[in-house]
């Protein structure tokens, strides 16, 4: 299996596993927590037969990357992308990331700029800012996310199972967009996971990401489902969309995982967007986006 190798903890090697397929201009997709690359086996098919080269990775801490105490903040993790992206020699780079894999988008444009890459989609977004504050109302209060890491401490494996029944909006969705077959896959994924990067992303999602954003000055796209549970689209997309100037396309009734319930449409506006020629500067909301079924 192919791996790089980030830092170091005491004498052990930090690595990240990758998985690297096709040629073509490049897109690196960056999963959502608590899963992996393999997420992603919805849109690498379709960007493989488009004629791209696809390289998707496993965060540290996830997957079958190594799973370290420490570097589970957006600093190291953006540090760990450029070290894919020089390692691999990656140019005019499309990255694709979903839910906490857009944080990692937005402080490497934020850190390193965009020499190396092109455009960017980020789907159902964590940034500009979760946490409520005196300068930013329409976050969530703290005491979510201590909540959280408390759950996270009780009972790791009941927290996930709870979190994935709102990542795919269960109540709703369960037995049409996903099946319980896919829910367990993803429950023995993020059990799997390092318990101290499990707990400390939730501290990660409460990244400030507002000064990274003036310095954005790629395309964006943004895709999120209009009944976001996990990052609801009115603390996060929208106000993204008007930030950076991004295209915004909204699914209705979509949850936070459309990239698997609503695989269809979400692949055919990344594939759109890659064919774009250059984006005017304008937020463009689509609400009229109808839904379509799992098949």
């Amino acid at each position: 299996m192919p791996y790089i190798t980030v830092g170091k903890e005491n004498h052990i090697d930090i690595k990240i596993h990758y998985e690297d397929h096709g040629t073509g201009k490049p897109i690196v997709l960056i999963h959502g927590f608590p899963l992996s690359g393999a997420a992603w086996e919805k849109q690498v098919a379709v960007l493989l037969k488009a004629g791209h080269r696809v390289v998707t990775y496993d965060r540290r801490g996830f997957g079958l990357s190594s799973q370290p105490s420490i570097g589970y903040n957006y600093d190291t993790l953006a540090d760990d992308l450029h070290t894919l992206i020089t390692q691999l020699d990656l140019r005019d780079v499309t990255l694709v990331g979903h839910s906490m894999g857009t944080g990692e988008i937005t402080r490497y444009l934020g850190t390193f700029g965009s020499k190396l890459i092109s455009r960017a989609v980020l789907i159902a977004p964590i940034p500009p800012f979760l946490l409520k504050t005196k300068d930013n109302q329409t976050g969530v209060d703290s005491s979510v996310f201590e909540g959280m890491k408390a759950a996270i401490v009780k009972d790791r494996p009941a927290f996930i199972a709870e979190f994935f029944k709102n990542f795919y909006n269960t109540d709703k969705n369960l037995g049409t967009l996903v099946s319980k077959e896919r829910i367990q896959v993803d429950f023995n994924l993020g059990t799997s996971a390092s318990a101290i990067g499990t707990l400390a992303c939730v501290s990660a999602w409460l990244t400030d990401f507002r000064r990274d954003l003036p310095k954005i000055d790629i395309p964006c796209l943004i895709i999120q489902g209009g009944a976001d549970r996990i990052l609801p689209i009115e603390a996060t997309g929208t106000i993204l969309a008007k930030l950076i100037k991004a295209r915004l396309v909204k699914i209705p009734d979509g949850p936070h995982a459309v990239a698997w319930t609503h695989s269809d449409l979400v692949n055919k506006e990344i594939l759109n967007f890659l064919s774009e020629g250059a984006l005017t500067q304008s937020s463009q909301i689509k609400d009229d986006v109808p839904l379509q079924s799992e098949k």
